[in-house]
C-alpha cells in the first residue's frame, strides 16, 4: 500500500481549499563536494554476492548503516527519495495533487514538531549515529548521481530517517483509515455513550476494515521431530514500492550481524535473523486509535468544550505546495488544529479529535536497532519492553529452542466500562487516556506445550494448536484486541494437530498450501451462489455445476479455480480496495462472463489467468488472495490476466540444529535490482520463486567472498 497516496476526493478538496498558483521553483541541490563531505568519516566494504544481495561490512555500526544507504540507493534510489519527500510533508511538490493528503497528514500528526521537540533528549547518541550515517550514505550517492537526485531534496538528514518511522508505523494498524474516514460526507461510526446511563446510541454505516496479510510459523525441536528449531518468515507486502522488501546482510566489528528484509529509507533490518535468533512480523489490527466528537464554542470557533470549560485549540498553518507545470506550484494554506486529545479534523458532520498509539513517539528506530543487536531471548525481550512500536505481531525463534508470539502494541491506558470501538464524547477529560499499559500486559505466548506458534493476522487467542492459547475472557476489553480469523489462520488450524510432527517438509507443505477453508469467506460466497436457483438459465446452471465441483484449491493447473476464485475475489479484496463487493450471484455472473469473453470457456487452468510477470518473465503461479501461498493481483485485467503485485515476497526459512548451528534458506520474488531493468538481478529469482525453490542465505565471510560478484566501497564504487 502506498500509504501516502490514500484518501478520497473530498479529503483532497478539503486539504487544497484556499490555495493560489505561484511561481515557486525548487531550489538546487548542494554541489557534489558538499554532499560527499562526510563520506570520508566512514570505512565500509560492500560485497555483492552472485544474487546481487549486498553484504555490508563496517568497522562501526555507523559505517555499516552508511554502506546500507549507498547500496540500497544503487538499487532503488527513486523510492527512497519518495519516502523522504513523503515524511517531510513535501511529496505533492514532486508528485502533484494526489499526494496532497499525505502532506496534510504529516502536519496533522505533528511529525516534525514532535521530532524537533524530542530529538535532542530522547534519541540516544548511538541511534543518532546510525541515522546520521544512513543520511550521509544517501548524500554520498546523490553526489555521485546528481541526475538521479530530485531537485531540492538533498541534503538528506538523520531527522529524515527518524521521521519516516514516526510517520508510517501507525498506518500498519490502520490509522490512515481512521483519519480519512472522518472526511466522509456522513459519520461512519456510532457515538459511544456513558455506560452508567441507559440511553441508546443512534446507528450509522459500519466502520470499514483495512486488513493486510502475513504468515509466521515457529516450530520447536520437540514438534519438529529432528531436533531442529524452525522459523518461517513470510510477510505479505507489495512486490514493489515503499513497503516492498529489500534484502541485505549487515555486519560490523561492533557485533552487528543481521540478515533480513527492510524497506526503503530504513537503516536496519525490520525482520530477519542472526546466528542466535530471528523474528517474523505480521500486521495486527488492534483498536489503537480513539476518535472524540468535540463540542465547539457557538460564538468562538477557536475553542472547544472540556469538563464544562472552554479551551483554545492549538492552531498552526501548513503550506502545501502542489506541483503544476514547470516551476509553478499550487500553494495551499491549510489550518491544522489540535486539542488536548490530539490532532483535530473538521468534517462536514462535526469536529473530531484523534488520539492514537504512536502519537508523539520518536523511539521507533531505537527499538528496531536494539532488536537487531539482540543475541538471546533476554536481550530480545528487553528491546521489546521499550514498547516504542505502536503495533505489529512478533513470532520468535532462537538457537536455544525458544519459540514465542507477541501481540505487540502500545495499548492505550483506557478506563473501563466504555465502548472504545465507538467515537467518544470529547467533552470529558477522563476519557483522554494518558500513556500505555505496561509491556507485561501485552498478550504473549512462549514455548507452548505443543511446540508450535503461528500467526496469520488473526486473533491472538489462536496462536498454537495446544491447550495453552490465550483466553479471551482473561484479557481486558480495553486492549481492543482483534477477534477475526483469516482463511490462512483457519487453514493453519486445519493443517496442524498436536499429535502430528511438523518437520521441514511438512512445514513447507503448510506454508505453500493454496486452499480455502470450508469456513472461509470464499466458501461463504460459494455457498450463496450454489444456493441460488439457476434452473431458468441453462448456461448459468452449467457454470454452477462446475463451481460445485471445485475443491477450493488454487493450484495453477486447477480448472475449477478460475471460476471460483474470480467469484470470491472481490469480496476477499474489499478490505484492501475499499470497493464494495457485489452480491455473490452478481460476482458469479461477472466471473462467467469474464471467462467466456476472454477464454471462450468457464474452465481455463487457473495459471492461464493467475500470472507472475517481471520483465521478460511471464509465468503461471498458484495461490490466490488470503491463502497461505498468498498472491494478490493488481486488478482483474481487461486482457484476461491477473498479474501478481502483492502477497508472498521475501521469504526465509531459518533453522537451528540441536547444537545451535544456524542455517537459512531464502527467496525474493524478483531480485535485488528493484528498478534497473537492465540488471541481471532484476528478475533472476522470479522463476525460482514461482516454483517454490530456495537459495542459501550466505553469512560467513569466506562463503560470501567465494560467491562475490563485486566488492567495493561507496567512496570508490
Amino acid at each position: 500500500m502506498k500509504f501516502w497516496k490514500i484518501g478520497s476526493g473530498l479529503a483532497l478538496v478539503a486539504v487544497l481549499a484556499g490555495g493560489v498558483v505561484t511561481w515557486d521553483p525548487l531550489p538546487g541541490n548542494p554541489d557534489a563536494a558538499t554532499l560527499s563531505n562526510a563520506a570520508q568519516k566512514y570505512e565500509v566494504e560492500i560485497i555483492r554476492d552472485n544474487w546481487g544481495v549486498p553484504h555490508i561490512y563496517g568497522q562501526r555500526d555507523a559505517d555499516t548503516s552508511f554502506g546500507l544507504a549507498y547500496a540500497h540507493a544503487e538499487d532503488d534510489f527513486e523510492t527512497i527519495q519518495e519516502m523522504v519527500a513523503a515524511s517531510r510533508g513535501d511529496l505533492a511538490r514532486y508528485r502533484g495533487k494526489d499526494a496532497a493528503v499525505t502532506d496534510y497528514l504529516v502536519a496533522l500528526m505533528g511529525v516534525w514538531e514532535t521530532l524537533d521537540e524530542r530529538y535532542e533528549n530522547d534519541v540516544p547518541e548511538d541511534v543518532k549515529s546510525i541515522a546520521r550515517a544512513y543520511a550521509d550514505g544517501l548524500n554520498s550517492y546523490a553526489a555521485q548521481n546528481p541526475n538521479k537526485t530530485w531537485r531540492g531534496l538533498a541534503p538528506f538528514t538523520e531527522k529524515d530517517v527518524l521521521a519516516g518511522f514516526m510517520f508510517k508505523t501507525p498506518f500498519f494498524y490502520g490509522l490512515d483509515g481512521t483519519l480519512l474516514k472522518l472526511f466522509g460526507d456522513e459519520r461512519q461510526v456510532e457515538i459511544a455513550l456513558d455506560p452508567s446511563t441507559d440511553r441508546r446510541a443512534w446507528h450509522a454505516a459500519p466502520q470499514s476494515l483495512t486488513k493486510r496479510g502475513s504468515n509466521a510459523i515457529a516450530v520447536a525441536p520437540k514438534r519438529s521431530g529432528d531436533g531442529v528449531t524452525r522459523l518461517m518468515i513470510n510477510s505479505h507486502q507489495p512486490m514493489t514500492g515503499p513497503v516492498a522488501w529489500y534484502e541485505a546482510h549487515l555486519v560490523s566489528d561492533e557485533g552487528w550481524n543481521m540478515s533480513g528484509g527492510l524497506f526503503p529509507g530504513t537503516p536496519i533490518i525490520l525482520h530477519g535473523f542472526n546466528d542466535h535468533l530471528g523474528w517474523a512480523n505480521t500486521v495486527s489490527e488492534q483498536d489503537l486509535a480513539d476518535v472524540y466528537q468535540l463540542t465547539r464554542h457557538p460564538d468562538n470557533s477557536t475553542q472547544y468544550k472540556l469538563d464544562d470549560a472552554w479551551h483554545d485549540f492549538e492552531i498552526y498553518t501548513k503550506i502545501i505546495r502542489v506541483k503544476l507545470a514547470g516551476p509553478f506550484a499550487f500553494k495551499a494554506r491549510r489550518k491544522v488544529l489540535r486539542s488536548r486529545h490530539g490532532p483535530v479534523i473538521e468534517a462536514k458532520h462535526g469536529t473530531y479529535a484523534v488520539r492514537y498509539a504512536g502519537m508523539g513517539e520518536v523511539r521507533q528506530l531505537e527499538q528496531y536497532y536494539r532488536l537487531n543487536r539482540s543475541e538471546n531471548i533476554g536481550e530480545f525481550m528487553n528491546a521489546m519492553s521499550m514498547n516504542a512500536l505502536p503495533s505489529i505481531n512478533y513470532v520468535y525463534g532462537d538457537r536455544k529452542a525458544n519459540i514465542g508470539f507477541i501481540h505487540n502494541g502500545q495499548y492505550p491506558n483506557r478506563i473501563g466500562g466504555w465502548d472504545w470501538d465507538k467515537y467518544l464524547p470529547g467533552d470529558r477529560a477522563d476519557l483522554i487516556w494518558d500513556g500505555y499499559r505496561p509491556f507485561s500486559d501485552v498478550p504473549k505466548l512462549f514455548n507452548p506445550v505443543s511446540g508450535l506458534i503461528y500467526n496469520a493476522n488473526n486473533a491472538p487467542t489462536h496462536a498454537t494448536d495446544g491447550p495453552d492459547n490465550l483466553i479471551a475472557t482473561e484479557l481486558p476489553k480495553t486492549l481492543g484486541l482483534q477477534t477475526n480469523q483469516t482463511n490462512r489462520s483457519l487453514r493453519l488450524m486445519e493443517l496442524t494437530d498436536p499429535a502430528k510432527l511438523i518437520d521441514r517438509d511438512e512445514l513447507l507443505r503448510i506454508k505453500f498450501d493454496n486452499a480455502y477453508s470450508a469456513k472461509s469467506q470464499a466458501a461463504e460466497v460459494m455457498q450463496a451462489v450454489l444456493a441460488h436457483d439457476w434452473s431458468a438459465e441453462p448456461d448459468m446452471q452449467k457454470a454452477a455445476d462446475h463451481l460445485r465441483a471445485w475443491n477450493m484449491d488454487t493450484e495453477s493447473a486447477n480448472r475449477h479455480a478460475a471460476l471460483g476464485a474470480l467469484t470470491a475475489m472481490k469480496a476477499i479484496m474489499e478490505k484492501f480496495t475499499h470497493e464494495k463487493a457485489p452480491e455473490p450471484t452478481d460476482a458469479f455472473r461477472f466471473a462467467v462472463d469474464y471467462l467466456m469473453t476472454q477464454y471462450g470457456r468457464i474452465d481455463p487452468e487457473w495459471g492461464e489467468l493467475n500470472r507472475f510477470v517481471r520483465g521478460d518473465v511471464d509465468l503461471p503461479i498458484d495461490g490466490a488472495p488470503d491463502v497461505l501461498r498468498a498472491i494478490y493481483p493488481a486488478a482483474i485485467g481487461k486482457d484476461g490476466k491477473l498479474r501478481a503485485n502483492a502477497g508472498d515476497t521475501w521469504i526465509a526459512l531459518v533453522e537451528w540444529d540441536a547444537n545451535g548451528k544456524m542455517n537459512a534458506d531464502v527467496i525474493h520474488q524478483f531480485g535485488s535490482a528493484t528498478l534497473d531493468t537492465t540488471s541481471e538481478h532484476y528478475s533472476d529469482q522470479a522463476e525460482m520463486f514461482v516454483n517454490r525453490k530456495w537459495r542459501k542465505a550466505v553469512r560467513s565471510r569466506s562463503e560470501i567472498e567465494a560467491n562475490a560478484s563485486r566488492t567495493y566501497s561507496p567512496q570508490n564504487p
